[in-house]
C-alpha cells in the first residue's frame, strides 16, 4: 500500500534549533549558525519536496566537541574517533512528524580548515581551491552537508558525493560565503 509523504499545514514552517553544546570558541557566531540553518533547511525542504519526500516539522542542530562527537560517531555509524557530522531523521508517528538532528562539530571545522590547501589535505573541488577558506566557511558546509542528507541526498558513492559537495558550494555561495 502506497503511502502519502506527511506534509505541514499550509503556512507553518519547519522549526530549527541550535543548541550550543561546543564549550570552546566557535569559528563563526551562534547568530550566523541560526541563521545559516534557516536558509539550509529551506533549501533542503524544496530538495526533499522535488524528491516525495515527508515534510520535516523541525530541525535540532547541536554543535559539540571531539568526545560527543567521538560517541555519538561509534554510537550511530560504528566508526571510532570525531567526525564532522551525523545526521539523523525521525521518521514521523502518528502522534508527530518527522524530525531531523545534526550533530556538528565546530573543532572538526577548525582542524579541517588548517588543512585546506596543504599538500595532504582533504581532497578538494576545483571551486574549493579557488576560493579563500575558514574554519568558519568549513563549519557552515559541515551544516549544509547535514541538511542535504536530511532532503535526502547520499555519498556513499564518489559520483553522489560530487553532486552533494556541488550542490553545498552553491547555498554557501547563495548565503554569501
Amino acid at each position: 500500500m502506497a503511502t502519502r509523504a506527511r506534509t505541514r499545514p499550509t503556512g507553518q514552517t519547519m522549526k530549527i534549533a541550535v543548541a550550543n553544546r561546543f564549550g570552546g570558541v566557535l569559528p563563526a557566531g551562534i547568530s550566523a549558525v541560526r541563521s545559516a540553518a534557516a536558509f539550509f533547511a529551506g533549501k533542503a525542504e524544496a530538495l526533499a519536496a522535488r524528491r516525495g519526500m515527508e515534510t520535516l516539522e523541525s530541525v535540532l542542530v547541536v554543535l559539540h566537541g571531539d568526545r560527543a562527537s567521538a560517541a555519538a560517531h561509534a554510537a550511530v555509524m560504528g566508526v571510532a574517533g570525531p567526525t564532522d557530522v551525523i545526521t539523523l531523521r525521525y521518521c514521523a508517528t502518528p502522534a508527530q512528524g518527522a524530525h531531523g538532528e545534526l550533530l556538528v562539530n565546530p573543532a572538526e571545522a577548525v582542524r579541517q580548515a588548517e588543512r585546506r590547501g596543504a599538500k595532504d589535505g582533504p581532497p578538494l573541488l576545483p571551486q574549493e581551491r579557488d576560493a579563500p577558506w575558514s574554519a568558519a566557511h568549513e563549519l557552515m558546509l559541515y551544516i549544509a552537508h547535514g541538511f542535504d542528507h536530511l532532503a535526502g541526498s547520499d555519498d556513499a558513492a564518489a559520483a553522489g558525493f560530487r553532486a552533494m559537495r556541488l550542490r553545498e558550494l552553491r547555498w554557501l555561495d547563495a548565503l554569501g560565503l
